[in-house]
């Protein structure tokens, strides 16, 4: 009788993802993914927030240059959201020096800003829960000396999503 043929342990997709994007990535001038991946974990997640790396332009070497040589700092380029730019120009020395502990050593000398929306992983909203019969009643009961009828369609709108989301207070009568 055959033994079964292990099977692979799964890796994580990170593994994957400098095989899969290290061409593209190349060709923006980043080695691997990880200033990007690690973007927020290099800034913080405050400027991460308005900031993504967009390339890294290294110097061309002249033909006669040592090839064994430690390249010439490199110019890091940066999409930054227009309103808040001013106070990116401001920060950039606090970035470049972060990026260049990251690496370990003095591979980014220039910050370049290109204006420009920044592309956001959109979170998840929570479920929201199903409203109880008795707390149905009770918005109800609430809204329904409102003697508008959109204003009171809305503010039942309202009280359905706040106490639905578990942001309602509990009173006792």
């Amino acid at each position: 009788m055959r033994q079964p043929r292990p099977r692979p342990r799964p890796r994580p997709l990170a593994d994957f993802l400098d095989s899969c994007l290290g061409p593209s990535l190349a060709a923006q001038g980043f080695a691997t993914s990880d200033v990007i991946v690690a973007w927020p974990d290099i800034v913080g997640e405050r400027l991460a927030a308005f900031t993504q790396p967009l390339k890294i332009e290294w110097k061309r070497k002249g033909p006669h240059a040592d090839p064994e040589a430690r390249p010439d700092p490199a110019t890091l380029v940066v999409r930054v959201e227009s309103a808040f730019a001013l106070e990116m120009q401001h920060l950039a020395p606090v970035v470049i020096d972060r990026v260049n502990t990251y690496y370990g050593w003095r591979c980014i000398g220039k910050l370049v800003l290109k204006q420009g929306p920044v592309r956001r992983a959109e979170k998840p909203r929570p479920a929201v829960r199903a409203l109880s019969e008795a707390d149905r009643e009770r918005l109800a009961a609430v809204v329904q000396p409102i003697e508008d009828e959109t204003l009171r369609a809305a503010l039942d709108r309202l009280g359905q999503a706040i106490v639905g989301s578990g942001g309602g207070t509990r009173t006792k009568a």
